[in-house]
C-alpha cells in the first residue's frame, strides 16, 4: 500500500498508461478523423472525446475490482491476465500491428457517426480501450486500493487525457515532424518498455498467489 507518494510508481504508472493510450500515435487518427473539419469543432470533438474516456477509465479504476470481486475474479488472477494482454498488444506495437488495427477501428466509425466521432471510435476504443482500462484496475491494486492510491493513479490517467488532448491540438505537426520512420521508432520503443511492464505485471500475481517468492522491484 502507499503511504507516502511513491515517485517511482508515479513514474511506473505514467509509462504504463501512456505507452497504453498513445497519445502520439492517436493523434494521426484524430486527424483523419476529422479531415475537413474547422478548427473549432476539431477541438470540440478532441475535448468531448478525452473527457468521455477519462470518465470511462475513472470509473473501471475505482469500481473494477470490486466488479472483478463480484463476477468471482481474484485480483491476482486479473494481474496476471492483464499482465498478458499487455504483452500482447506491446507484440502489437514492436509489430507495427496496432496501426492498421486502430485505421480499421477509424474507418468503422467514418460511416455512422463521421459527424461526430468523439464517443466512437476516439474515446472508446482509441483512447479508452481494453488495455487502458486493464490498467487502471492493475495499478490502482498495486497501491492497496487507498485513497490516496486511487487519487495518484487518477491524477497520472487524467495527465496522460490531457497529453492526449494536446496532441490532438498539435496532430498535423507532429505527423508532419515525425513522419513515417520516427513514429516507427517511436511506436517498438514504447512496446519494448510494455512487454517489460506486462512481465512485471505476470510477475506480481504470481507471487500474491505464491507461484514465485516474492522479490523486491515490483511494482
Amino acid at each position: 500500500m502507499l503511504e507516502l507518494v511513491d515517485t517511482a510508481f508515479l513514474i511506473t504508472a505514467f509509462v504504463t498508461l501512456f505507452v497504453i493510450i498513445d497519445p502520439i500515435g492517436t493523434a494521426p487518427l484524430f486527424v483523419a478523423l476529422t479531415q475537413g473539419m474547422d478548427a473549432r469543432k476539431r477541438r470540440a470533438i478532441g475535448l468531448r472525446a478525452c473527457v468521455i474516456a477519462a470518465l470511462l477509465l475513472a470509473f473501471f479504476g475505482v469500481a473494477g475490482e470490486d466488479f472483478l470481486a463480484f463476477i468471482g475474479i481474484s485480483m491476482p488472477a486479473f494481474q496476471i491476465a492483464g499482465g498478458i494482454l499487455l504483452f500482447l498488444t506491446a507484440l502489437d506495437m514492436l509489430f507495427d500491428r496496432r496501426t492498421q488495427r486502430r485505421a480499421g477501428h477509424a474507418d468503422e466509425g467514418s460511416g455512422a457517426q463521421a459527424d461526430d466521432p468523439s464517443v466512437f471510435p476516439l474515446a472508446m476504443p482509441l483512447i479508452a480501450g481494453p488495455g487502458a482500462m486493464a490498467s487502471m484496475v492493475l495499478l490502482i491494486g498495486e497501491t492497496g486500493r487507498s485513497a490516496q492510491g486511487m487519487a495518484l493513479v487518477t491524477g497520472v490517467m487524467l495527465v496522460v487525457i490531457l497529453l492526449v488532448f494536446i496532441a490532438f491540438l498539435l496532430a498535423v505537426p507532429i505527423e508532419r515532424m515525425l513522419r513515417r520512420t520516427g513514429t516507427m521508432v517511436m511506436t517498438r520503443l514504447f512496446g519494448l518498455l510494455l512487454a517489460a511492464l506486462s512481465v512485471q505485471f505476470v510477475l506480481n500475481g504470481a507471487t500474491a498467489i505464491g507461484i514465485l517468492p516474492e522479490v523486491s522491484g515490483g511494482l
